[in-house]
């Protein structure tokens, strides 16, 4: 790298040193920053943790009075509390008081399902891109979900003692890696019902896969949901993060910028930030200087380093099989190099990393049975955990480090042989696929599943001249030096807005601009063309009109009414609003003539006409509607929630209610409407008590369209649904390709079948404008002749609705 570039980043690097954090810390990850053991007295004492993670974060900990939560990696006693550091704790958590410290103590079968389970056997190999791998299975979800739910309340109980402790400020959760991808949403509902302010970032230590791979996870709207529950979400590259873009855009269809790294989520603006880890540049600096020789250089043997996890994902048999063709096909390599690979021991008890064991010590021993000599082996294999003083040591005396994995989210071994390297230049071997290798443009590149490749490769390695070498490593050096831990921690920190900003910074957009005619011109564009007629399902109660206290409140705006109006009068466009409001009460709220309005989710559907469509009920049904009215009225109408009826149907409405009350007057609402013969329909705070009919607004929808055009509109017309509720998922479903469906979504997790997603009423309005632009520049299809009028004097007789075959 050129040295004014290098410069740059230096005084960028000085800029960012010199901020103050501007908030309080609250740290969320799956282990505490320390181990804590137990005594032979039964007490506690903790250990410090190795990990650049902890040097960079411990810190700023302690510095702003912060909070640290994880789990404490044994089972906790109620008579057992956080130890403080003991006497010369040189560590970076040393200053890390027990105060600051908030356990959270899990079951030991759900730790087991959450851990091995979902994030060990499900997530870690599916991010790493082999699904092949991955075990999907239900009871691992259900463990990860409540896991996420603990964490969240014990996240919450810090930020209530954040709040009483420091009322003037904002604090930060940072939460980390993939086994808290659920955490932030929980934390944010809670948080607004509570009022407590704060801001939420989440940054990710592995891959984050392709949309193609991530689709094949059963619930990956939920993971994609949780994460968009932060303010900012951070990658290690930018391929991580436009692989995120792509999933929350085709998976859950909402609205992205590319550009500037911003998604939409419930009127949101996320942003999407590639921040890639540093190391602790200077300790292992420090660290190669006091290394004793570890006798390495012995014996003018070259020595190529290999140190990793024994897992699947660092392509160690590859490296192996890679070792043997060099030997092979370089045979003046023989007694004159030495493979060193030091394999950490990891999840032991799991089968596929104790077959992967197995097939290491059998090439191990294969290789060195084939090329030794009574005086040299060409592999010397650790199997073990080494001190990071020693590896230190390695990592300066070794020739050339082989760093190969089939996928890594940014792999720092890389990094530590790099910042080592205080005496005698060594050449590293690093695999694209790994983050690192985005970066590192001066490390040797090598896909690690071409045998071959690497071999000649590693020939080179070994062969390079001393000039060549000292350049790279050079500038390797001199980047790392710049963009170590601390240079990452305190970009995310000021990404996310907790440094105070400094004279002549950048302001980067945070904001997406509102939903435009654009995106409805690429998602509607080729799907509605320049021919077909035009039919347009509109739910009421927050899609056309938004959501209120009171029904009778939500109120539709006025330029919403207008432009519905003139669309109600375009010969080729044809309106439908479908509705859980009694037919009566819609068309009243709506006010508009010339369109259809089907009222109690389609159990009433009003012509435009003037004819009328009641789905046939039970003899008894309105005697139990009473009933089930006094029921609910006598025993939980209470508290501020109340009954509306509305005909057929009824509502059981409880927004008004407080939080710490509803869900023993909710729970007890549901077992009175079961009781009573009915089925229940979840709404936004309500729940929708529904007769024993199969009718719901999928259903509806059909009837309407098949009731306007015939049997075979399929073909002739386009369709465009919109809705906000879970009752608009039937009509969702039942139009699945048939339509376009939109859904409006708040921050609540929701699970939709919408083909896109739409974050307010002001959105449907822009929706609804676009429609009419569109309609206005294109020649009238029943004009052209193409396609007969709609029908609108046709209807399916009321008798033959329950049998027809939809």
């Amino acid at each position: 790298m050129a040295p004014v570039a290098i410069e740059k980043m230096a005084s960028r690097k000085r800029m960012i040193s010199h901020s103050v954090t501007a908030s309080s810390l609250i740290v969320v990850s799956n282990r505490l920053p320390f181990v804590l053991k137990r005594t032979e007295d039964d007490g506690l004492v903790r250990k410090p943790s190795a990990g650049g993670l902890v040097t960079a974060v411990a810190p700023v900990v302690v510095q702003s009075g912060g909070l640290w939560v994880g789990w404490p990696g044994l089972q906790m006693k109620e008579t057992d509390s956080v130890p403080e550091s003991v006497e010369g704790d040189v560590s970076p958590t040393a200053g890390l008081k027990s105060s600051q410290v908030l356990s959270v103590n899990l079951d030991d079968v759900d730790y087991e399902l959450y851990y091995n389970g979902c994030c060990n056997a499900t997530f870690w190999p599916l991010f790493h891109s082999m699904p092949d791998r991955a075990i999907f299975n239900e009871k691992f979800w259900m463990a990860y979900k409540k896991v996420n739910e603990d964490f969240s309340e014990i996240t919450l109980k810090a930020l209530r003692k954040m709040q009483t402790d420091h009322p003037e400020q904002v604090p930060l959760v940072w939460i980390h890696d993939y086994h808290l991808m659920l955490a932030a949403n929980t934390i944010r509902q809670k948080a607004e019902e509570e009022n407590l302010q704060c801001k939420i970032g989440f940054f990710l230590h592995i891959p984050f896969p392709p949309w193609d791979i991530m689709k094949i996870f059963p619930w990956e709207d939920m993971i994609l949901q949780g994460i968009l529950a932060c303010d900012l979400v951070g990658f290690h590259v930018e391929d991580y993060c436009l692989n995120f873009l792509d999933s929350c855009q085709r998976g859950l269809g909402s609205r992205v910028d590319r550009k500037l790294m911003l998604a939409e989520h419930g009127g949101r603006t996320v942003r999407i930030r590639p921040l890639p880890i540093g190391i602790p540049f200077s300790r292992f600096d420090q660290m190669a200087h006091e290394s004793p020789n570890c006798g390495l250089d012995t014996n003018n043997v070259k020595v190529v380093l290999g140190v990793d996890r024994l897992d699947y994902t660092k392509g160690l048999v590859n490296r192996l099989q890679a070792f043997e063709r060099l030997l092979e096909e370089f045979p003046e390599h023989i007694g004159k190099i030495m493979l060193m690979q030091v394999a950490v021991p990891s999840r032991t008890d799991v089968k596929e990393y104790i077959d992967l064991k197995e097939d290491m010590d059998k090439l191990v021993g294969q290789i060195n049975g084939k090329f030794s000599t009574p005086t040299w082996s060409p592999i010397r294999y650790i199997y073990g955990c080494i001190s990071q003083q020693e590896l230190a040591g390695y990592y300066r005396d070794a020739d050339v480090a082989l760093v190969t994995p089939m996928r890594d989210g940014m792999n720092l071994v890389a990094k530590e042989f790099v910042a080592c390297r205080i005496r005698d230049p060594g050449v590293l071997i690093l695999s694209p696929f790994a983050g690192a290798g985005g970066m590192m443009h001066e490390a040797l590149l090598v896909n690690p599943y071409e045998i071959g490749t690497v071999a000649k490769v590693l020939h080179r390695a070994l062969t390079m001249p001393h000039d060549e070498r000292e350049v790279r490593m050079n500038a390797l050096r001199a980047r790392e030096k710049i963009y170590d831990v601390n240079f990452w921690m305190k970009s995310f920190l000021k990404s996310i807005g907790t440094l105070i900003e400094e004279d002549g910074e950048d302001v980067t957009p945070t904001q997406m601009q509102p939903v435009s005619f654009d995106d409805f011109n690429s998602y509607l564009g080729p799907y509605v063309g320049d021919r077909a007629i035009l039919s347009l399902l509109l739910d009421y109660d927050g899609t056309l009109a938004p959501i209120a206290k009171h029904p009778d409140l939500a109120v539709m705006p006025t330029e919403t009414k207008k432009v519905l109006e003139r669309l109600a009068n375009h010969p080729d466009v044809f309106i439908a609003i479908v509705s859980g409001r009694s037919v009566n009460n819609v068309k009243e709220m709506v006010g508009i003539n010339g369109i259809t309005y089907a009222g109690n989710h389609g159990l009433e559907i009003l012509h435009s006409d003037g004819t009328k469509f009641v789905h046939p009920m039970p003899e008894s049904q309105g005697s139990k509607v009473k009933a089930l009215v006094k029921n609910l009225q006598t025993e939980v109408c209470q508290d501020g929630a109340w009954v509306e009826e509305k005909g057929v149907l009824l509502t059981y409405h409880y927004r008004e209610v407080a939080q710490e009350k509803r869900e023993a007057l909710v729970t007890k609402a549901k077992d009175i409407i079961t009781q009573n013969g009915f089925k229940i329909g979840l709404a936004h705070c309500a729940l929708e008590c529904k007769p024993p009919v199969v009718w719901d607004k999928g259903r509806a929808s059909i009837y309407i369209l098949r009731t306007a055009f015939g049997v075979d509109w399929s073909e002739r017309i386009r369709i465009i649904f919109a809705g906000d509720d879970v009752t608009d998922e039937d009509a969702i479903m039942a139009l699945k390709g048939m339509a376009f469906t939109f859904r409006i979504v708040s921050d609540h997790l929701t699970k939709t079948c919408a083909d896109k997603r739409l974050p307010s009423t002001d959105s449907v309005l822009t929706l609804l404008k676009w429609v009419e632009r569109h309609m206005a520049s294109r020649k009238s299809p029943v004009e052209a002749g193409k396609v007969q009028p709609i029908a609108t004097d046709f209807h399916v007789p009321t008798h033959s609705i329950v049998t027809m075959p939809i």
